[in-house]
């Protein structure tokens, strides 16, 4: 076969593999985005305002195995290629996410993003996050930093001194989201984002 055939065949394995690709992230986005109330938030909460004091320890408590408990179901509803398409197009410059848990956002941050501030409320989840930068390039260690942070408070965090705020599936385990909301606004410069990867399509 001439070069023109072998171009045309790599053509069309691109375009089967762009529609494959296409349609997995689709079928993904119309699960992730079905309403709320159609099923329940998978933190097995009915509602995401909740008053428990033993939250943090929970996750604590299960920062060991956290990975290998969500990693199976994230992977067959193609979490992962949602994670990458919203930090890829969206994200840059300062980032602080909320509520970075383990880190399972890291090596989806672009190069744009000049740096990035995990914050958990727990110890113990975070330290899984920086046992993952630690296998990480020079690169990626020096832009990324850890810390301990309550995501409604926040008093670490100048305001005015970030260009991206980021939140994944997070909310419903928020004591206050409403509020936690209103707090990472006032961490933003004026221009910047808040990016919320959720369970459910917003109902305003």
């Amino acid at each position: 076969m001439g070069a023109g055939g072998n171009l045309l065949r790599r053509a069309g394995y691109l375009a089967a593999g762009g529609g494959v690709y296409g349609a997995v992230t689709y079928m993904t986005y119309t699960y992730l985005t079905a309403a709320a109330s159609d099923r329940p938030c998978p933190c097995g909460r009915e509602h995401s305002y909740v008053h428990d004091p033993q939250r943090p320890e929970t996750f604590s408590r299960i920062a060991g195995s956290y990975d290998s408990q969500i990693s199976k179901d994230e992977f067959v509803m193609g979490v992962g290629l949602l994670r990458r398409a919203l930090l890829y197009f969206h994200s840059g410059g300062d980032v602080l996410e909320i509520g970075a848990g383990t880190g399972r956002n890291l090596g989806y941050y672009p190069s744009s993003c000049r740096s990035v501030l995990l914050t958990d409320v727990s110890e113990e989840m975070l330290a899984q996050a920086r046992a993952k930068l630690k296998k990480m390039g020079k690169a990626e260690r020096e832009r990324h930093t850890c810390a301990v942070a309550d995501a409604s408070k926040l008093d670490g965090v100048p305001d005015r001194s970030v260009d991206t705020v980021v939140d994944a599936f997070g909310l419903c385990s928020f004591q206050d989201p409403v509020g936690t909301l209103r707090a990472v606004q006032k961490k933003c410069r004026p221009g910047g984002k808040i990016l919320l990867l959720e369970h459910g399509r917003s109902e305003t």
